[in-house]
This record gives C-alpha cells, sequence and structure tokens, in this order.
C-alpha cells in the first residue's frame, strides 16, 4: 500500500528534516488534567511498549531544553503527570530525535479547566497526541495499528479523536517549509497538518474533520443522531464501525488510510459525506497558522466537503 502513501521528506536550507509522512493519531477531552492524567500515563505505557525501543529518547525539559530520556528523566514525567501539586496543567513532549521531524513523538497538552486562566474559557480541552512514521504501519498493517489505536483510546474520555496520515512535525516545525508545504496539502486531501496546542484550546466537544479512523465521544455522537443514524448516513461498504464503551464509537471509513492524491483523481466518496456530516460541528481556529489570514485554515479544513 506504499504506492497510495506518498514519502515526504520537507527539509531546511542545511538538510534538516521539519515534516516527514506518518500516522498522527490525536484525542481531545473536555476534562481536566487531574481527571484525564492517570488514563494517559497508562496510555504512554502502552505507546512504548508499541514502538521500537529507544524511539524515544528526548524529552522536552521544564526549562525548555532537551535532554536525553533516561530512567531518572522518566520518573520526573510520572510525577509531573500523576503527582506534581502545582501549576494550571502539564505539558510533556517526549521525541525520537532533539532537532527533526522523527516518526515517533508524543504530547500532552493538559489543563486545569477550572483554573481561573480557563475558568470562562468553554472551548478549551485536555489533548494528547502519539505519531508513527508510516513504516510502522506498512509493517504491521491496519488490523494492528487499529487495534493499538483502539487500545490507547480505551480509557480516554474523549469528545472527538482521530488517526490519520499526515505531515509528522512536532511543533510546527513545518513552518520553515512552508512554501513547500502548502502545494503537498492541496494535492493530499487526506493528510493532516496538526498543531495540538492551538487545536485543543478551541475545539471544545466539536470537530476537526473527517479522517481515516473517526473517534466520536458525547455529546457530539448524540448531535449526529446516534451510531444507528450514522450506519443509515454512511451506507459504504468499506465503512465500519465499533461502538465503545462509554457512549462512544469508531468509524474506520477505509481499510488503509487513503492520502486521496487529487492528481490521481482518486476520492474515497465517505470520506466527503463523514466531513459533510460533520461540517456543522467544526471548530474554528482563531490564528491563519499558514499565514496571517485565517480564510486559507478554515478552506483548507473543509477541503473534503467540496
Amino acid at each position: 500500500m506504499r504506492r497510495n502513501i506518498p514519502v515526504i521528506r520537507l527539509r531546511t536550507d542545511l538538510g534538516d528534516v521539519v515534516a516527514r509522512d506518518g500516522i498522527v493519531l490525536c484525542f481531545f477531552m473536555r476534562r481536566s488534567h487531574k481527571e484525564v492524567a492517570p488514563a494517559i500515563w497508562r496510555a504512554l505505557q502502552t505507546y512504548r511498549s508499541a514502538i521500537p525501543p529507544q524511539a524515544l529518547s528526548w524529552y522536552v525539559s521544564d526549562d525548555g531544553d532537551f535532554p536525553p530520556l533516561d530512567d531518572k528523566s522518566w520518573e520526573h514525567i510520572r510525577w509531573q503527570m500523576l503527582e506534581r501539586p502545582w501549576g494550571i496543567g502539564c505539558l510533556v513532549e517526549l521525541a525520537e530525535s532533539p532537532s527533526e521531524a522523527a516518526g515517533y513523538h508524543f504530547t500532552y497538552d493538559g489543563r486545569q479547566l477550572d483554573a481561573d486562566l480557563y475558568r470562562h474559557d468553554e472551548d478549551a480541552t485536555s489533548a494528547v497526541a502519539f505519531t508513527f512514521p508510516t513504516e510502522y504501519l506498512l509493517e504491521h498493517g491496519p488490523a494492528h495499528f487499529r487495534a493499538l489505536a483502539l487500545e490507547l483510546a480505551r480509557d480516554l474520555p474523549f469528545t472527538f479523536g482521530y488517526a490519520s496520515l499526515a505531515f509528522v512535525s512536532p511543533g510546527g516545525l513545518w513552518y520553515s517549509a512552508r512554501r513547500e508545504l502548502l502545494p503537498l496539502l492541496s494535492r493530499y486531501l487526506g493528510m493532516d497538518l496538526y498543531r495540538l496546542g492551538e487545536t485543543s484550546r478551541i475545539i471544545g466537544t466539536r470537530a476537526r474533520g473527517a479522517y481515516w479512523l473517526t473517534f466520536l465521544g458525547q455529546p457530539l455522537l448524540g448531535q449526529l443522531g446516534g451510531i444507528e443514524s450514522l450506519r443509515k448516513k454512511l451506507p459504504f461498504l468499506d465503512v465500519s464501525f465499533q461502538p465503545l464503551e462509554g457512549d462512544r464509537l469508531l468509524i474506520a471509513l477505509t481499510e488503509w488510510p487513503e492520502a486521496i492524491d487529487t492528481e490521481k483523481k482518486f476520492y474515497p466518496a465517505q470520506y466527503r459525506e463523514l466531513a459533510l456530516l460533520l461540517e456543522p460541528f467544526f471548530c474554528e481556529e482563531r490564528t491563519g497558522w499558514f499565514s496571517l489570514d485565517k480564510e486559507p485554515l478554515r478552506r483548507w479544513m473543509r477541503r473534503l466537503c467540496q
């Protein structure tokens, strides 16, 4: 299936990789850090067990440096996530490389929603993202990846989540190569560009788009009419529905993720149909990302609705 997934390496003038092809798995939870931290910690251990040893070798320290991960730093991260008594949230970033966009990366942005900073912000969430190189999917296959995504999601009280082919670029490293990136965004409609911190601040209980694996929680699932209503509205042979505990749902649109290459004119109709169902519930980003103008980002988020 590599023929359907482009090989992408965007580099700076110095040759550093700032974006590459891969898979991103994100979950957004309208819960405070203290409520979700134990489940996030368990999901992180599941992620570590599934990926190669030493795939996560670096972390962002409290002072912004990128020291190597060792037993002592892992214990600090555990304390930071589960025991630290102060602060209005928790930010954890773990990476395969300290300087480039590599395949494996973990980001958790936990917020204390009852703190003064967020008390009147009905749109803020806690959120987590796991990334994988495309090679992981090709080696293990889509059934394995889907099972892993379900295991990672099992204890998370998400309102929305997704897994998608993506331009893997932690921390927005892609911005230094945006002139090369923007044409690729227009060509590959099934590839995601994510910035977890910005989206988690504004998504609330809404959606961000239609994806290969789309996770729906409450109240969004109820607003869409529930599982049986979605079955009737998405009557495609390739689409599968998996109810999850806690009145949640996983919709898998295709067996393998689709890059949706406009040059090949291959456009699975179920992606568009789910996007149209979700469009009334799309969040609106507060910044432009691509430019000072928010409109290009708004159009890109609705790229599958055309």
